[in-house]
């Protein structure tokens, strides 16, 4: 059996409740576990089409139960948006993140948890200021530090909230690993 056959329950699990998770009204905005994932399936899974999928599928699920709440009447914000490919690619290249740190390694965890959410603050705000959609920041190096500005909240969130998301998957894993009988690697 292939080794990603083994674990594709969890896989599936995961990405269900990220994707769920996600779309909770009411939830503090920037607190989610995508980027956690994105690391996560950098440091563990083997299969990296797999970790680079994972946070990717997430999203996407999630976007479309933000779509039908919006169709409905139930959120104010539409699911699916332009430059949403954008944001999909930089979420899932953070996977790369994931691979230079050791999942055994509490320290590279805090260090990759608190990087992917920098790492995604620079450049989802470039990319936003750069697309004219930094709320009419001109195109200005000034324009640039306040649309930066702008998103120091959403910053905030997302590092209390990949910080929390990683210690429940990797601490999962190393809990899985130690009681459990086996290493779970996809």
């Amino acid at each position: 059996m292939r080794p990603w056959k083994e674990n594709l329950a969890p896989i599936v699990i995961l990405v269900l409740t990220a994707a769920l998770y996600r779309a909770v009204p009411g939830r503090v905005w920037g607190f989610a576990p995508h980027l956690a994932m994105a690391v996560f399936g950098g440091a563990v899974i083997r299969d990296k089409r797999i970790a680079f999928a994972m946070p990717i599928l997430s999203l996407i699920l999630s976007d479309a139960v933000y779509h039908l709440m919006y169709i409905n009447g139930l959120f104010g914000i539409p699911g699916f948006y332009s430059g949403q490919v954008s944001n999909y690619v930089l979420i899932g290249s953070l996977t790369v993140i994931g691979f230079f740190v050791r999942r055994d390694s509490p320290t590279q965890v805090l260090a990759g948890s608190l990087t992917a959410p920098l790492v995604y603050f620079l450049a989802s705000n470039f990319m936003v200021w750069l697309g004219g959609g930094g709320y009419g920041r001109p195109r200005t190096f000034n324009g640039l530090l306040q649309c930066y500005a702008d998103g120091l909240p959403f910053l905030q969130t997302s590092l209390m909230g990949t910080i929390f998301f990683s210690a429940i998957l990797f601490g999962g894993l190393h809990l899985y690993s130690t009681y459990g009988g086996r290493k779970a690697v996809a």
